[in-house]
């Protein structure tokens, strides 16, 4: 008896994010490849911004949830086409052939751990689940670049990481002037 499509693309989801967050390079290889993945890209985003906006609840109340995950949503949005600019233009290499569906959907596969943040909720050390998770999330996005511009090796991606990530957490920044500051 087959599963119900519903469930096969949930069970699908949860699997690509755990191989994402495991740092599978066949995953970021797959969604590359695979513009279908779009939704499910975008979905993950939302699960980690969601997951962010759950774990301030304790410190801002039930608008946090609203307020980080459009803040998260936000970012990440900037952070992707910064990161394509970057990428393709700034440090590409004559191999870099993306465009910017494929950065966007291994970039989002790479906030997969994000979704740890959740945890903050729960614990007395709210700011080491965010600072784990946020740096498990730039470890990812270096592979996620890396594989969406077919980069040769990682010190191109790591640039584009380096150079890029400031912009994304500027804009976390700005949300927490707005809504105050995350668990840290």
């Amino acid at each position: 008896m087959t599963e119900p499509k519903a469930v096969a693309t949930v069970t699908g989801i949860w699997r690509r994010m755990l191989r994402a967050a495991l740092l599978d390079t066949t995953l970021y290889e797959e969604v590359e490849a695979d513009r279908g993945a779009t939704r499910q890209a975008f979905l993950v985003v939302v699960l980690s911004a969601v997951a962010a906006g759950i774990g301030g609840l304790e410190h801002r109340g039930v608008l946090a949830i609203l307020g980080y995950t459009l803040a998260a949503c936000a970012g990440w949005l900037i952070w992707a086409y910064v990161a394509y600019l970057i990428g393709t233009r700034l440090v590409s290499h004559p191999e870099t052939r993306a465009d910017p569906g494929q950065l966007a959907r291994t970039l989002a596969f790479s906030s997969a751990p994000g979704v740890l943040r959740v945890f903050a909720l729960f614990s007395p050390i709210a700011g080491a689940v965010f600072l784990v998770s946020t740096v498990w999330m730039l470890v990812a996005m270096v592979f996620a670049v890396r594989h969406a511009l077919d980069y040769p090796s990682t010190w191109r991606a790591l640039a584009v990481c380096a150079i890029g990530f400031p912009i994304y957490a500027a804009t976390l920044a700005l949300s927490m002037l707005f809504l105050g500051p995350w668990p840290l």
